[in-house]
């Protein structure tokens, strides 16, 4: 995959993200209690991992060819990261 095609993808998994956080927000509406501070909870985690993930795409689109492998492994990591607390937080409330 070349820079332009991984810059592209890194753009659509920020999407993906924020659908992911806006579906999470929705269901909250519909939790009670309890439930609704674990959604208040993992939201802002998620939330918090989807501003690292901005963060790394925005070095990522200004990286140097000297730079370009390093801040790449470090924006599939934050996404990596995120998917994990997904995962994780959808097993809790499955």
């Amino acid at each position: 995959m070349n820079k332009e095609e991984f810059k592209a993808k890194a753009n659509q998994t920020i999407d993906e993200v924020s659908a992911k956080i806006n579906e999470l927000k929705a269901k909250k509406e519909s939790a009670s209690g309890d439930a609704k501070s674990k959604y208040d909870e993992a939201i802002s985690d998620l939330e918090s991992k989807r501003s690292d993930l901005e963060s790394r795409y925005a070095d990522l689109k200004n990286a140097s060819e000297e730079k370009w492998e390093e801040t790449k492994d470090a924006f599939s990591a934050a996404s990596d990261s995120f998917k994990e607390g997904f995962d994780k937080l959808k097993g809790l409330f499955s």
